[in-house]
């Protein structure tokens, strides 16, 4: 999943941005309000990790901002040393998703990242049945009958994305978003998503029957199920 660390303090940015990405997630960071917006703007993101105490202005803004934004999904995390009640509750009533006090262990971030995830698409648990597959979205595996799928970190990611946002028509671009990052660092015309999704299926196919991943034809792709 796609990360925005918003986040001046250097050190702690770069520290859960190494944290993450050995988790699996595409990172990406701004240090200032300005930055962040820009971002904000041209990508969509699965999380934003968001400080409130920017050196151009209030992660509070950001928030409002980005709320005020139609058809976005993004997942805000307030991560701040801003301890007081009163900050945690208007972050709540402003729309974040959650909110962690700094110092603040990775461990229980993640796991507020997960829990944030499970909420949004209405999963018990972390694992999501698939016609016989079985995703865990902590572990990041796919199963079937026990027996690990080999797949790569991309062919993961595309396949856990689409499996969340199940019986919806995910374009190409949004996929890009989602897996890889910026879209601004990527030619358009490039078809390496599709090249990534072929062989995603390639592997899957060996497993189980798949007419269910469907390509949408000049659009993107969709899971039905």
């Amino acid at each position: 999943m796609n990360v925005l660390i918003v986040e001046d303090e250097k050190g702690l940015a770069l520290e859960v941005d190494e944290f993450l990405s050995h988790e699996g997630f595409t990172v990406e960071h701004a240090r200032t309000k300005k930055s962040a917006s820009e971002k904000i703007f041209v990508n969509n993101y699965d999380f934003i990790l968001l400080d409130l105490g920017l050196p151009d202005g209030d992660g509070f803004d950001l928030l409002k901002m980005l709320k005020g934004m139609a058809e976005r999904e993004d997942a805000v995390i307030i991560l701040t040393a801003r301890g007081a009640v009163d900050d945690r509750v208007s972050g709540l009533e402003q729309g974040a998703d959650d909110y962690l006090a700094k110092p603040f262990s990775l461990n229980e971030l993640l796991a507020r990242m997960h829990a944030i995830t499970r909420r949004k698409h209405r999963l018990e648990s972390n694992d999501i049945n698939v016609k016989g597959l079985k995703i865990n979205i902590q572990n990041r595996t796919v199963t079937y009958n026990e027996e690990r799928i080999a797949l790569t970190k991309k062919e993961f990611e595309i396949f856990n994305y689409l499996v969340l946002n199940k019986n919806r028509v995910i374009s190409r671009t949004n996929l890009t978003e989602h897996v890889w990052g910026d879209v601004l660092e990527i030619n358009s015309d490039s078809n390496f998503v599709d090249v990534h999704v072929k062989n995603l299926r390639k592997k899957l196919s060996a497993y189980i029957p798949i007419d269910w991943f469907e390509t949408v034809r000049s659009i993107g792709y969709r899971i039905n199920i």
